[in-house]
């Protein structure tokens, strides 16, 4: 077996069959890892479109993902957000590469390039494009930090590569979701933080979110996107902010989350 998808999901009814419809025909085996948690529909939904549904009880993404990569049977693992899909070119180009990369080859993983849409829109700037993800690894040569909660990216026994075909992200589609969605980033990067030793200081309060906006609308070209890109940057750099409060609050606990 050469290769096979991995996807990490929690109520994902509304996303899994279009992304398990754009790898179609490209693994051996698709497997979805599903956090117990999950109320809706998605085991069914990725069932039909013929993938294992393994329910795990969830601990971090990146425990999930070395779980995954210890259920997987495929040379090389894909992986695969629910709220992503594979374009055409990536999904040939994954097929072709594999082919080519013998047993003795010191590659063992590839960079993927990635579009960002948030609210319908392809984002330019800010950080967000290319957003190359390490998403093809050869399995038994990657391995993920478990102590990193959130952005984590595998560890690789050997050199990694870049692939030209693009990953498409259906990163947000409404504000609400935005929110939630930094905020939980947020919590998680806070017990991160605190795990490796840090503490808030109050310069902290200004110092990171004021960084954070120049770096993501002016070095790295956030204004490019116009008032989208002026709310993302401006709302990543909120949460900078709201990263230490919870990082403050969970020191004065002794470890424990707000």
């Amino acid at each position: 077996m050469m290769l096979s998808v991995a996807i990490i999901a929690r109520d994902e009814a509304r996303h899994i069959g279009a992304a398990l419809e754009s790898v179609r025909g490209l693994a051996d085996e698709t497997l979805v890892l599903l956090d117990d948690r999950t109320r809706d529909a998605t085991a069914e939904i990725a069932r039909i479109h013929g993938a294992q549904v393994v329910i795990e009880q969830w601990r971090s993404f990146s425990a999930q993902r070395n779980r995954a990569l210890d259920l997987c049977q495929g040379e090389w693992v894909l992986f695969l957000d629910a709220d992503e899909r594979a374009t055409p070119e990536l999904v040939t180009e994954c097929r072709a590469q594999i082919a080519n990369t013998k047993g003795q080859s010191p590659v063992a993983g590839y960079w993927i390039p990635r579009h960002n849409l948030f609210f319908g829109q392809a984002v330019r700037g800010g950080g967000w494009y290319p957003d190359r993800q390490l998403r093809l690894l050869r399995r038994n040569a990657a391995r993920y930090d478990e102590s990193r909660l959130v952005h984590e990216v595998a560890e690789l026994t050997g050199e990694a590569g870049t692939l030209q075909g693009h990953l498409l992200h259906i990163n947000i589609e409404r504000l609400d979701e935005f929110w939630a969605k930094q905020r939980a980033y947020a919590m998680e990067e806070a017990q991160t933080l605190y795990r490796e030793g840090r503490h808030a200081r109050w310069r902290n309060f200004v110092g990171a979110p004021t960084r954070e906006f120049y770096r993501r609308f002016v070095q790295l070209g956030g204004w490019r996107d116009g008032t989208l890109g002026l709310l993302l940057c401006g709302t990543l750099a909120f949460f900078e902010l709201i990263k230490f409060v919870h990082l403050r609050g969970i020191s004065a606990l002794g470890g424990q989350p707000q």
